[in-house]
């Protein structure tokens, strides 16, 4: 690994790209901390304390940008509204055919897509900005008698709105930049920067429970064996493939010859990444979210109570949801049709297997069977904190590191830039990450 980082840093190229994406996170963190006009930073934080905000969908959202969204930065959505109209594109085109056209015409096709996407970008970021003043104003007075929002009013809700949206069109385009100058995918990288932004305040807090004896030896290292676990299951189930043969048949084009060579269709256990956990929690968050505005209600605190951390209700619906949620994505994100025409256009064939509609039978039962244990195993990873909670009675924001939507983000982001840094560094006969060793050759 050490020996893989020393060989990165020979290659000039490489080089540049890895300085150039550690320059531009390091630009994301800083305007984090940058608060936005006419807000009371310091009534913010005490505010958001009182409420435990980190049960709430705005504790969830915040989690994706670093605690930006609670200090009230001029980055408070974060990357989150180019990553919704991501979405919002994806699923249209799985049902409407102008985008479904788009897609199938290459590169100009996402061309347009792109540009579409960062309209709707706009669009989303503006009206969660609005949304986000309209909140800030109405939060009253804190304990100590001070306010959030100095000026309330209809030229601070403009202020704000600007301002945030800027941040986020801004953002979106420092992750352009990491994703053609840098190394990796840059806007997963700033997500993934956000959500490690909390682990040295989440390690420093154990530290401080080891020190006031509040926790054993034993159990900070069962946390720690446990962490090692519970990453290298994410890994294999990010990993994780079955890969279905595939035969193409010889084509004679004038004087040369075609085809005839074996290959597979790699199928991913997990072909909805983490897009189903997403779902799930932002559904599940509403409920807590909404109970927030009623506080002196004694109905709405104990339906709050009941989806809260704490509650076993709480978990077993978002697993059930997760489950759900998988194979929704799945069949949106993987058309069996598609691949069985594509295969038959090009003289491809599964042996044994008729090409065409039993083609896209058979693919599409194979990934039904893939796809359950797929979901269980991540409904499992989004319900382990609580397991953690149980066992070692840790806090729950500590315990968010052990699963759920952070850790995949996390291991499939690190995962992507390693393998890229790994093809740069086996082009130059230099040996990578995943397979230490000394210089093969000259660049």
């Amino acid at each position: 690994m050490i020996e893989g980082l020393q060989n990165s840093f020979k290659i000039p190229e490489l080089r540049r790209r890895i300085l150039f994406t550690l320059f531009i996170l390091v630009v994301c963190r800083v305007g984090a901390h940058i608060p936005c006009p006419g807000i009371n930073s310091a009534a913010l934080g005490e505010y958001f304390r009182d409420i435990a905000a980190a049960n709430t969908l705005f504790g969830f959202f915040d989690m994706f940008v670093g605690g930006a969204f609670q200090r009230a930065t001029i980055f408070a959505l974060g990357i989150m509204p180019y990553i919704s109209a991501s979405i919002i594109i994806q699923l249209l085109g799985a049902v409407v055919p102008f985008f479904q056209r788009l897609q199938k015409e290459g590169e100009e096709g996402r061309k347009k897509i792109t540009q579409y996407t960062r309209y709707g970008t706009v669009g989303i970021a503006a009206l969660q900005a609005w949304g986000a003043s309209v909140y800030l104003q109405s939060i009253p007075a804190t304990r100590s008698g001070e306010l959030v929002v100095l000026n309330p009013g209809f030229s601070f809700q403009l202020v704000i709105i600007i301002t945030i949206t800027c941040g986020t069109m801004f953002l979106m385009w420092l992750g352009e930049q990491i994703s053609e100058r840098g190394i990796g995918n840059g806007i997963s990288l700033i997500i993934f920067v956000g959500i490690i932004a909390r682990y040295p305040s989440g390690l420093l807090t154990e530290v401080r429970q080891l020190i006031e004896g509040n926790r054993t030896i034993l159990t900070e290292l069962f946390l720690v064996a446990l962490m090692f676990i519970t990453i290298a299951a994410v890994i294999l189930l990010t990993q994780g493939t079955r890969k279905i043969p595939v035969q193409y048949a010889k084509r004679v084009i004038g004087r040369k010859v075609y085809g005839g060579q074996s290959t597979h269709i790699p199928m991913r256990v997990n072909t909805a990444g983490v897009m189903p956990i997403i779902f799930a929690q932002s559904i599940m968050f509403v409920p807590s979210t909404i109970t927030t505005f009623f506080t002196d209600n004694e109905f709405m605190q104990y339906f709050a109570s009941k989806f809260s951390f704490q509650s076993p209700v709480y978990w077993f619906f978002e697993f059930v949801l997760i489950v759900f949620f998988t194979y929704f994505y799945t069949a949106i994100a993987f058309n069996p049709s598609d691949v069985a025409d594509n295969m038959k256009k090009y003289g491809g064939f599964i042996p044994g297997v008729r090409p065409g509609k039993r083609t896209s039978e058979f693919i599409d039962n194979i990934l039904t069977k893939i796809t359950l244990p797929g979901s269980l195993a991540l409904g499992f990873i989004a319900i382990f904190p609580y397991f953690i909670v149980q066992i070692t009675n840790v806090d729950y924001g500590f315990a968010s590191f052990y699963g759920g939507t952070s850790l995949l983000i996390i291991v499939g982001v690190a995962l992507d830039t390693l393998q890229q840094i790994e093809s740069h560094l086996l082009m130059r006969h230099y040996d990578g990450f995943l397979k230490t060793g000394k210089v093969r050759g000259r660049r």
